[in-house]
């Protein structure tokens, strides 16, 4: 199938997140927190701990860190027990944002939040006021020059959903998100190294967005995701700066 151009969005996306890399730390270590004590802290049994423990792994987080928090999450050691918390809400030009958050505190958590959308120029909404708008499904991106049909074969025989290329040559695999683990290691031990490997929420349009739009759109989801307590923010625009 064709699709948008997505690529250099990703590309952004990535850069701004590597700006940001002092906080992943502290993000990923919420996340084996709250896999570990929902699901466990068996990792074979337990597969958003392992993907959370592939992030902490991805970051350089050494083993024994890993370790010590899956530990306190399942009660072998005195931890901070933090609740999950998502919230809605439209950016510029009417873009839907899903904002995800881990707290100790809802409170605090919900006045920062909702001070964020109010500054940057977005509305923050009820409940479900924009999840509609996507998809929630495993992702798995691939540079420009990958062999599409190499990555055909290979995801939709792992049991993907789709494969879409997009205008520029990237290449976009969508799985269900149980069965995002089976086509990771289906691609990779195929030789097929993803730049972007998530289970996240895809939006089902884009809201395009240039020049002011763009920049106001940016700011705001900069503010959202320089909050302590918020883990991911997912949106739908495309922005063009």
């Amino acid at each position: 199938m064709a699709g948008h151009s997505k690529w250099a969005n990703i590309q952004h996306r990535k850069g701004r997140q590597d700006e940001k890399r002092g906080k992943i730390w502290t993000r990923v270590i919420r996340e084996i927190m709250v896999a570990a004590r929902q699901g466990g802290g068996d990792l074979s049994a337990n597969p958003r701990l392992r993907l959370a423990v592939d992030k902490a792994k991805a970051a350089n987080m050494p083993a024994d860190t890993i370790k010590r928090n899956i530990d306190k999450a399942t009660g072998a050691l005195e931890g901070v027990s933090y609740e999950e918390i998502r919230y809605e809400g439209y950016g510029i030009g009417g873009a839907a944002i899903i904002v995800d958050t881990m707290t100790d505190n809802r409170v605090r958590t919900v006045a920062e939040v909702r001070h964020a959308f109010s500054k940057y120029h977005g509305n923050m909404g009820t409940e479900g006021s924009v999840a509609f708008q996507f998809k929630h499904c495993g992702q798995l991106v691939f540079a420009p020059g990958t062999s599409e049909d190499k990555v055909m074969e290979v995801a939709l025989e792992a049991g993907a959903d789709d494969v879409i290329t997009d205008e520029d040559g990237a290449i976009e695999v969508l799985t269900p998100p149980a069965g995002f683990e089976a086509v990771k290691q289906a691609l990779e031990g195929a030789g097929l190294a993803p730049e972007v490997a998530e289970v996240t929420w895809r939006g089902e349009s884009q809201v395009e967005l240039a020049g002011e739009e763009a920049a106001r759109m940016q700011r705001l989801i900069d503010a959202l995701e320089d909050l302590d307590d918020v883990q991911e923010v997912y949106h739908n625009a495309a922005i063009s700066l």
